[in-house]
């Protein structure tokens, strides 16, 4: 079971996701609005247990003024906004010594709300095949405009600001790559052929869909072929959306924007405003109402749990489905030959500047504060659903003892 210490944050966060389940999802369970998944009853079931006596509350003290803090474990599940937040600044601090040293763009692929349905009834394979057809959509650009093959991080996310369905990519591609010679190279200026690269990504995609309806591999509605085709006629109504924001100039922005859109989770604690019995509210961003400076205006809304349970668990990732990518300079064929030709010359700011950014690191629990002085492991406190307390110990008083001995020789 893993073991840590809780980030603190210095916006204050009032309520915890884990205690709305706690108080409704066993009533909702009796008669559910959605078919409930395997995945989704192990993600409740571990933010309703995680950093509480029932994965376990380690006690360490000081032998020199007794002193006693305490470590919570915790679930590690990828869909647990407190876990997901922990996990996504370590792998932000990781990135930053795997990232060509270039301005990178933020980028987004997002894909029609008419092939929602379809989408969710082929999720891991129709998924695939969207990080797939975006990362090579971007890479067919950049080799024809500028032969070079550009270093591309992609994470998909499923969900809008009000926690329904809106499948896009986000993409973190380098404003530069490698040529046929693994010579880096900078784009210069900010110029997107956007007709070429929607109309690319749009082919590809429904290339690919009508590849699996002819070989029977796609689940769907439709009875005949024509009928089929006709959809996606329809869905061609409007210019598939593709985004591209201005340039990131230096390593830490690049950093900081990774860790916004990377394996997080589609609902933070921070931005839940109450919790009232059966209902929940939360602060989403109004992207199609704007204030003076141009900026979503920021709204609340509450619903019942019956509406926001599975609203929300519909985004629980398929079990050993992977969130992010990494394509064409950063795939793991070519990261290797990098990382020799060009090794980091620790210029780049540590991570730790996005991590103190809106959180504080929190103090070593392990290290009395008055004492300055490791902390003994005593027991591990474990309650049950019935309420018992379990008390677990890995002490061994003769270890202790051979370690004093050993110490004052």
């Amino acid at each position: 079971m893993h073991c840590e210490q809780t980030y603190i944050s210095t916006i204050e966060k009032k309520f915890r996701l884990g205690d709305f389940f706690e108080q409704n999802w066993d009533t909702y369970i009796k008669s559910p609005k959605d078919f409930i998944q395997p995945e989704q009853y192990k993600a409740v079931s571990a933010i309703r247990s995680c950093r509480t006596e029932a994965l376990g509350i380690d006690h360490y003290v000081c032998e020199e003024c007794g002193e006693i803090s305490y470590v919570y474990h915790s679930c590690k599940n990828r869909f647990c906004p407190t876990c997901s937040w922990k996990d996504t600044l370590e792998w932000a601090d990781k990135m930053k010594d795997q990232m060509l040293d270039i301005p990178h763009r933020h980028v987004v692929f997002t894909i029609p709300h008419k092939l929602n349905n379809l989408i969710k009834s082929n999720k891991g394979l129709l998924l695939s095949i969207l990080f797939k057809v975006a990362a090579e959509t971007i890479k067919d650009w950049m080799w024809h405009k500028y032969k070079i093959v550009p270093g591309i991080i992609s994470v998909l996310h499923t969900f809008g600001e009000k926690k329904d369905w809106h499948t896009h990519i986000h993409m973190i591609v380098s404003w530069g790559g490698t040529d046929t010679n693994y010579q880096v190279k900078e784009i210069k200026g900010e110029y997107v052929n956007y007709e070429f690269i929607q109309t690319k990504f749009r082919c590809k995609f429904e290339d690919k869909l009508v590849e699996l309806f002819d070989a029977e591999a796609l689940n769907h509605v439709f009875n005949k072929r024509i009928d089929f085709m006709q959809f996606l006629k329809r869905v061609n109504d409007k210019h598939w959306r593709i985004q591209f924001e201005p340039a990131i100039k230096t390593p830490v922005e690049v950093i900081r924007y990774i860790g916004r859109y990377s394996k997080r989770t589609c609902i933070s604690e921070y931005k839940i405003t109450n919790i009232e019995g059966e209902y929940i509210s939360f602060k989403y961003k109004d992207y199609k109402n704007l204030d003076y400076n141009g900026n979503p205006i920021i709204k609340e809304l509450t619903l019942h749990y019956n509406d926001f349970f599975p609203r929300l668990l519909q985004h629980v990732p398929l079990p050993y489905f992977r969130l992010v990518r990494y394509y064409g300079a950063y795939a793991a064929r070519t990261k290797a030959i990098l990382k020799e030709l060009y090794p980091k010359n620790n210029k780049v700011e540590a991570a730790g500047e996005n991590k103190t950014e809106n959180y504080e690191l929190p103090e070593n629990s392990k290290v009395c504060k008055n004492c300055n002085t490791e902390k003994t492991y005593m027991y591990t406190l474990f309650k049950t659903k019935e309420g018992k307390r379990i008390y677990m110990s890995r002490f061994n008083p003769k270890k202790k003892q051979d370690k004093l001995k050993n110490n004052a020789a």
